[in-house]
């Protein structure tokens, strides 16, 4: 079966909501980029050296990052050598099929690690101020309301000013408890107050806010491993998830934040906020590719529900969708 074939068929099983939210979310990118690679289709019609040179930097440009753009043009070489493909309109195509590879690298790999029925799941966030973090957790936080779960939401930035007030806020919207004590208590006693809480409520989710920026980078790094500590010592398995929260429109550096915190904490994924609002939308490839951590949640608008389970497949589709149409006319009229 043809790769279209089956990313036609995944999305098939998918709400048409969700197809549609990946769509419009994606469209500043898909305007740049999948814009100039059409572009590029018409100025060459063959494929050489300079087709592929000119590709690289439109890649480049949609912040796919320069490692990933690399590795992408090589395989794309092979792929053209390899199936002896001679026209510049022939490869588009392929492009959105490597692309699907590389952000998936195994099966339900962007799902929550969920605890099963009855145990309590913690979730940690963390991120530098202002990506995003709190509206992320306050999101989340609704979502498992609403599909049914109990949940609870420990307010650990106790260092940010406003920062408790901001995720109480979001407890209000949701109709979720909100842990916390004063500003400027240690985020670990925060920690460990909400623990018992969520525990004496028989709670499904914990969601875990934490600071974003101490005195220096060291500091901050500490205090995560001193939460990471106290949530062990209650919950031996805890927590099942440190989700970074990136935002979208700071490109390259969203990558360099990454890589300190993937140094200083076990990241097990990335939430990245704001995708619908940059033309750059590559940077979720250059994630995914060089830091080998996968994208988990997506936002993809400022509404309370527009927090979402990050889908390799749809993503592929809300860029190339008019790419896919025309395969998927060309496997109609037998030429594939």
């Amino acid at each position: 079966m043809s790769f279209f074939k089956k990313l036609k068929e995944k999305i098939s099983t998918q709400t048409d909501s969700v197809t549609d939210k990946f769509r419009d979310g994606l469209s500043k990118t898909r305007d740049s980029f999948v814009g100039a690679m059409n572009d590029l289709v018409k100025d060459f019609r063959e494929i050489d050296e300079d087709f592929f040179e000119e590709l690289e930097e439109i890649l480049i440009g949609a912040d796919v990052g320069v490692h990933t753009v690399m590795e992408l043009v090589e395989e794309l070489k092979d792929e053209a050598r390899t199936r002896n493909i001679k026209h510049a309109e022939d490869i588009r195509p392929v492009i959105s099929e490597k692309l699907a590879e590389m952000l998936q690298k195994s099966e339900n790999e962007s799902k929550l690690n969920m605890q099963p029925e009855g145990e309590l799941t913690v979730i940690l966030f963390v991120g530098v101020n202002g990506v995003g973090k709190t509206t992320s957790i306050g999101k989340l936080a609704h979502q498992f309301k609403e599909d049914g779960k109990k949940v609870v939401m420990a307010a650990g930035d106790t260092f940010r000013a406003g920062a408790i007030e901001q995720l109480e806020v979001w407890g209000e919207r949701s109709g979720v408890d909100v842990i916390k004590q004063q500003a400027g208590s240690d985020p670990a006693a925060v920690m460990y107050d909400a623990i018992q809480s969520a525990k004496s409520k028989k709670a499904d989710v914990l969601l875990c806010d934490t600071a974003g920026r101490l005195q220096n980078k060291v500091n901050l790094m500490n205090e995560l491993e001193k939460v990471k500590r106290v949530l062990a010592r209650e919950i031996p398995s805890a927590p099942h998830e440190v989700l970074l929260v990136l935002d979208a429109t700071t490109g390259q550096n969203a990558m360099s934040q990454a890589k300190a915190f993937g140094q200083a904490t076990d990241v097990s994924g990335i939430v990245l906020t704001k995708l619908d609002g940059t033309a750059k939308g590559g940077i979720v490839l250059a994630i995914r590719n060089e830091l080998d951590i996968p994208v988990k949640l997506v936002g993809l608008g400022e509404k309370i529900d527009d927090l979402h389970e990050f889908r390799a497949e749809q993503y592929v589709h809300g860029l190339f969708a008019d790419v896919l149409q025309e395969a998927e006319q060309a496997l109609d009229d037998g030429r594939d």
